[in-house]
């Protein structure tokens, strides 16, 4: 199993492997049975994905609202005594906003850190969950000194609030060492065999997993069964 070091300037903000909040951003803990409504963690594709990474916490007490009115970026709230790192918001130019963050995260060399936007954004439908840049730094930079977030649209506020996670980050390969190519006919045809095999038996596999959510969207749990079956197997 692979290691992230934590070294931490602000204890508040508390990494941690990303949880799906039920309830909470992810939904409420609502069976998968006809008449629910469907929510985020229900699509196993998506919770995989959210899981995947290190999410990181608001530190300070006080809300901080950034918002953008007739162009420029306003920063609303308290975060503690002027400083070095005082104030941690700061302008980054007219589209853009950064948090002097100061965590260090090592992770072996071959290996980077990636920053994201946190998943509760994807699920979020008041638009105040701020949005983070993406940006791979590798294993020898010593700190994240700062965080780069795109300002809201005119009219728009993000809010920054205590103990709600902001961002998140996932580690990933330093370089990206891939070529798109065309698989080979062996391959394709196999992987049509497999993708007819799913659909044949999707009736089955589903059998007594499909339900009809309050909007009427049907699921079914075809993938998650597969998925179980493929972890067994391994």
């Amino acid at each position: 199993m692979r290691q992230v070091k934590v070294r931490l300037m602000e204890p508040g903000l508390r990494p941690r492997r990303t949880r799906l909040a039920i309830p909470g951003w992810a939904g409420n803990p609502e069976p998968r049975v006809d008449g629910s409504q469907e929510y985020a963690w229900h699509c196993l594709p998506f919770s995989e994905a959210a899981k995947g990474g290190i999410e990181l916490f608001y530190p300070y007490d006080a809300e901080l609202r950034v918002s953008t009115r007739e162009g420029k970026l306003v920063f609303e709230g308290e975060t503690g005594e002027p400083g070095p790192q005082r104030p941690p918001f700061r302008s980054f130019g007219d589209a853009y906003y950064t948090y002097q963050i100061l965590i260090d995260l090592k992770v072996e060399e071959g290996w980077a850190i990636k920053t994201e936007t946190h998943p509760r954004f994807y699920t979020d439908r008041t638009g105040t969950v701020p949005v983070a840049v993406p940006a791979l730094i590798r294993h020898w930079w010593p700190m994240m000194y700062f965080m780069v977030f795109k300002s809201p649209d005119e009219g728009r506020t993000h809010v920054f609030r205590k103990d709600e996670p902001f961002m998140q980050v996932t580690i990933v390969p330093a370089e990206a060492d891939f070529e798109l190519v065309p698989m080979s006919e062996e391959e394709a045809a196999e992987r049509e065999l497999q993708s007819r095999r799913i659909y044949a038996s999707r009736e089955t596999l589903a059998a007594d997993s499909q339900w009809t959510s309050a909007t009427h969207t049907v699921f079914d749990g075809t993938y998650r069964r597969i998925l179980g079956a493929a972890k067994i197997s391994r």
